[in-house]
C-alpha cells in the first residue's frame, strides 16, 4: 500500500519515529531536519545550488533567472559570507556553449542569498538554456524560452495550484516538467504556513505557526526539497501569483496590527527570495508588485493579479478585493486591450457560490465577499465590449467550470466570459462522499455552474489556438506517488467569438459529482 507523506507523519508520531518526524519541527538540528525531509521523499540538488534553478516573467527579449545559494537549505543560517559571487550565462544549446549572455550577481545574506537576473537582448520566441556557478560549482542546466511577438497560430501553458507539502507527492509538477508548454502559471497556495494537519485551523503540537523570515525560508526550501517541483521550474518559464498560504490562512494585507505587517513582509520577501519573480529586489520590499499585464504574441494577454495583497476586511458594502489602483489598472487594460484572448490569472474564485438553493455564500473570502466590486468589475467587462475573457483560477482543491454574468443573480444578465478552477496539486479537497451529495446542490443552486469534480487531483494544460480556447484537465492517479500516471479527465472548449464554454463530447462521459446537462 502506497503511503503519502501524511501518513508517513502520522504513522511516526505513534510510534516516535525521528525520521519521519516533521522536518521543520522544534528541536530538530540542520542535519536532523534534513534526514526527516529526506525521509519525505525530499532529494535536494547538490550543494549549494540546492533548491535548483528558475526562470519567469518571459518578455520578448528578456526572462528573469533564479537560484538561492543555500549549502544547508533547512538551517537558520546559511554557513555563507556575506556575499557571494555568481556567475550565469544564457546558451541556444543544452551543452551551453553557444553563448548568447554571460555575466555575474552578488547573492546577498539580505536576500537570502538568493539571485533575480533579468537577462535582456535575447530574440522573441526563442528557448535558452542557462546556469550558474559559484563557490566552484555548476548548477543544473535550466531551460526557457522568451515570449513570441508578431502573429503566431498557437500557445500551450499549463496552470497550477495548492500544493501542501504534507497532503502528498508532486507527480503532477513532474508531468508538468514533461509537457509540451510554453510557460506555466502558478495561481497560488505555493507553500502552506502550517504543517501536516486535518484542517487549515488546526495545528500539530511538532509543527508550530511559522511567523520570521527565517521560518518561512526553511517552508520554502522545504517545498524546495521536492525533486518533481525543481524540475517543473527548471523546465518552463513561470508568472507567478499568491494565494493566503503563503502568509496565513485567510489574511487581508492591509488588516492586522504591527505584529501582522512584520510577518506580512516576512512572508513576501521569503516568496521573493525562492521565486523568479520580476520586480524591483530589495528595493521593492516589503512589497513587491504581483500584478502585471503580459502579451503572448498577437494571441493572448495575461493579466496577473493579485487579490490578497490591496483587499479590505469581507462584506463590506464599499468593500475590495482589488485595491483602488490595482482595479484602475485592470479597467485600464480592459479599455485598451488588443484583439486577442483575454486571460486573468485569479487566485480565488470569481464566479458566484451558493451552497445550496436559496442558501448563503460559501465562501466569503473569495470574491463572493466583495460583490460591489465584482459587478462594478464585469459589468465594464460588459460595457466596453471586451470579448474572449476566460478566468483560470485556483484555492478551491477542486475542479469547477462556470460562465461568469455581470449578475449571478440574474439568468438573464449578460455572459461575458468563461471561469477555469483548477484542481490542486496535493492540497487536500473534500470527501467524496461531501463532493457527491453537495455537487447536485451546488448545480441547483448556481445556473451558472456547468461541471463540478473534486475527488482528484492534478493541473490544467490550455491549447490557445486563434479559433478556439482548450482547456484539458489533467489528474494523476494517486499523490502517495510521486510518479503518480496521469491522464486527461475531461476537456472544454470557448470558441472565440462565442461566450460560453461546452464540454468536448469525447470526455462527455468522464466522472464528475455535477455536470449540466
Amino acid at each position: 500500500m502506497k503511503l503519502n507523506r501524511r501518513d508517513l507523519l502520522k504513522a511516526a508520531s505513534a510510534v516516535g519515529a525521528l525520521n519521519v518526524v516533521w522536518p521543520l519541527s522544534a528541536g530538530l538540528s540542520p542535519a536532523q531536519a534534513r534526514e526527516a525531509a529526506e525521509a519525505l521523499g525530499a532529494q535536494y540538488d547538490p550543494a549549494p545550488f540546492t533548491l535548483g534553478v528558475a526562470s519567469g516573467d518571459p518578455l520578448t527579449t528578456s526572462v528573469v533567472l533564479w537560484t538561492r545559494i543555500a549549502p544547508d537549505p533547512l538551517a537558520p543560517e546559511q554557513p555563507l559570507p556575506e556575499v557571494v559571487e555568481v556567475e550565469w550565462v544564457v546558451a541556444t544549446d543544452r551543452a551551453l556553449r553557444r553563448v548568447v549572455a554571460r555575466g555575474k550577481a552578488p547573492a546577498s545574506a539580505t536576500l537570502g542569498h538568493s539571485v533575480h537576473v533579468p537577462v535582456g537582448g535575447l530574440r522573441a520566441g526563442t528557448h535558452y538554456y542557462y546556469a550558474f556557478q559559484a563557490l566552484g560549482k555548476t548548477s543544473r542546466v535550466g531551460r526557457t524560452r522568451t515570449a513570441p511577438s508578431g502573429r503566431i497560430s498557437r500557445v500551450r501553458f499549463a496552470a497550477a495550484n495548492c500544493q501542501a507539502f504534507h497532503d502528498g507527492y508532486y507527480g503532477a509538477h513532474r508531468a508538468i516538467a514533461r509537457e509540451d508548454v510554453d510557460f506555466v502559471v502558478h495561481l497560488g497556495d505555493y507553500i502552506y504556513e502550517h504543517g501536516p494537519v486535518g484542517g487549515d485551523h488546526v495545528r500539530d503540537h511538532d509543527s508550530p505557526e511559522i511567523l520570521t523570515l527565517t521560518d518561512y525560508r526553511r517552508r520554502h526550501a522545504l517545498y524546495k526539497g521536492d525533486a518533481s517541483l525543481r524540475e517543473a521550474h527548471a523546465a518552463h518559464p513561470w508568472f507567478l501569483t499568491w494565494d493566503d498560504h503563503e502568509v496565513v490562512n485567510d489574511y487581508s494585507g492591509t488588516g492586522g496590527g504591527a505584529p501582522m505587517m512584520q510577518r506580512r513582509a516576512a512572508a513576501y520577501q521569503a516568496w521573493y527570495e525562492h521565486m523568479p519573480h520580476r520586480d524591483g529586489g530589495e528595493s521593492s520590499l516589503p512589497d513587491p508588485v504581483i500584478h502585471r499585464n503580459r502579451r503572448w504574441g498577437d494571441l493572448l494577454e495575461l493579466s496577473v493579479l493579485d487579490l490578497r495583497s490591496y483587499r479590505s476586511a469581507q462584506n463590506l458594502p464599499a468593500g475590495t478585493i482589488l485595491g483602488a489602483d490595482q482595479k484602475a489598472w485592470l479597467k485600464q487594460n480592459v479599455d485598451r486591450a488588443p484583439d486577442a484572448w483575454h486571460v486573468w490569472a485569479n487566485s480565488i474564485m470569481l464566479s458566484q457560490l451558493r451552497g445550496r438553493p436559496g442558501g448563503g455564500y460559501m465562501f466569503t473570502d473569495q470574491w463572493d465577499g466583495f460583490l460591489a466590486e465584482r459587478k462594478e468589475v464585469l459589468d465594464h467587462v460588459h460595457k466596453s465590449g471586451l470579448e474572449d475573457l476566460v478566468v483560470i483560477t485556483g484555492d478551491w482543491h477542486s475542479a469547477f467550470v462556470d460562465d461568469i454574468r455581470t449578475d449571478f443573480d440574474d439568468t438573464a444578465s449578460p455572459v461575458v466570459g468563461t471561469e477555469f478552477t483548477a484542481h490542486s496539486v496535493t492540497s487536500g479537497a473534500y470527501s467524496a462522499e461531501w463532493n457527491a451529495a453537495n455537487g447536485p446542490l451546488m448545480g441547483r443552486a448556481n445556473p451558472h455552474l456547468k461541471y463540478f469534480e473534486g475527488n482528484r487531483y492534478g493541473y490544467d494544460v490550455y491549447e490557445v489556438t486563434p479559433e478556439r480556447f482548450t482547456t484539458h484537465m489533467r489528474v494523476i492517479e494517486d499523490r502517495r506517488d510521486p510518479y503518480s500516471p496521469v491522464s486527461t479527465l475531461t476537456t472544454f472548449h470557448v470558441d472565440r467569438g462565442t461566450v460560453g464554454s461546452y464540454e468536448d463530447p469525447a470526455t462527455k462521459t468522464s466522472p464528475a459529482q455535477y455536470r449540466r446537462d
